[in-house]
């Protein structure tokens, strides 16, 4: 309790009213948390709930002995948050540049994007962003990583997708407290995204889940080729922010080509008869494009130094540390 009073009272002395926000949120999802093994017990949990919940200790166990990720009260304890996301991020970029805005914080340095636990709240800065003259996107997540500063539940908003993806989530949220790059959110979620890849790979071949096995290759390959064509559009784009033409033919230039890119990445997500809904909601813009490519930027060079490890999880840490050192 002292602990999370202190917490409070820092917050207050740094930034007001946002950091006040997020330790109340943090401190409501604290209190809300339960030990896993006891709502397991519990006489009262519907079945489903079980059986999710055992399938979160499978993994996390698989991710101590088979990936070397940490062994801490991180998902063992589970919170039931009664809503469909757990923050809502605010990203922003200006209007004629792809470089994000950044937000510094103590623990986890600059980032590309700010939370907030009330969507109302993420709102209000959005609108304030806008009025500066940025693009700005608001997109709600349902988990996040406090790099083990606190005991991260798992969340009931994780609960919504299915058991790949809620184990894939695991291993990448886990991933952050084993290598933190303070300011460099790219390195950071490509580190993760790598984890997350071999570690699901590893997972559903030691369970013979062959179908789930190439239906999870088939979606990285999907994404990996919606990437391809965000990567596409944000050269075009760099080139037009950085040309000499005045500001409404930048303007014009700038519309054509994201109204390019949304026709694109539809037309593929409709080949593979996926829902664009998903990818698609809104505006395209250029905070849009922040997020879509946070978690894959470096991820081919991840994959190559895991190779060069021949597949090995600790040697493959301790050159993702030395790649982040230099």
């Amino acid at each position: 309790m002292q602990r999370y009073v202190v917490l409070v009272l820092c917050c207050l002395c740094l930034q007001g009213c946002y950091y006040l926000q997020a330790a109340q949120g943090q401190w409501a999802i604290s209190r809300a948390s339960q030990p896993i093994a006891a709502v397991i017990e519990d006489e009262a949990t519907a079945p489903q709930l079980a059986a999710r919940l055992q399938l979160v200790q499978e993994a996390r166990r698989f991710a101590v002995d088979e990936l070397g990720l940490p062994d801490n009260d991180t998902y063992q304890s589970y919170a039931d948050i009664d809503r469909d996301h757990v923050v809502w991020n605010v990203y922003a970029a200006p209007e004629f540049s792809l470089q994000p805005k950044t937000w510094c914080f103590p623990v986890v340095g600059c980032v590309s994007y700010r939370g907030y636990f009330h969507e109302e709240d993420a709102e209000r800065e959005a609108k304030r962003l806008r009025r500066e003259g940025y693009d700005v996107a608001v997109g709600g997540v349902t988990a996040y990583s406090t790099l083990g500063r606190f005991r991260d539940p798992v969340l009931s908003t994780m609960l919504q997708w299915d058991d790949v993806r809620l184990v894939a989530v695991l291993f990448h949220e886990l991933a952050h407290q084993v290598l933190y790059v303070k300011g460099d959110s790219g390195f950071n979620e490509s580190f993760a995204t790598a984890v997350e890849e071999a570690g699901l790979r590893r997972w559903l071949a030691a369970r013979g889940m062959h179908d789930e096995m190439a239906q999870y290759e088939s979606r990285r390959a999907l994404r990996q080729d919606l990437m391809a064509l965000v990567a596409a559009a944000r050269d075009d784009l760099e080139q037009v922010y950085a040309s000499a033409i005045g500001s409404e033919e930048k303007r014009r230039r700038k519309a054509a080509r994201l109204e390019a890119l949304q026709r694109a990445m539809a037309t593929l997500l409709e080949r593979h008869g996926r829902d664009a809904g998903s990818w698609m909601a809104g505006e395209l813009n250029n905070a849009r494009l922040v997020p879509m490519m946070l978690y894959e930027g470096r991820l081919d060079e991840f994959r190559e130094l895991l190779a060069a490890c021949d597949q090995d999880m600790r040697c493959f840490y301790g050159e993702a540390r030395a790649l982040a050192g230099r």
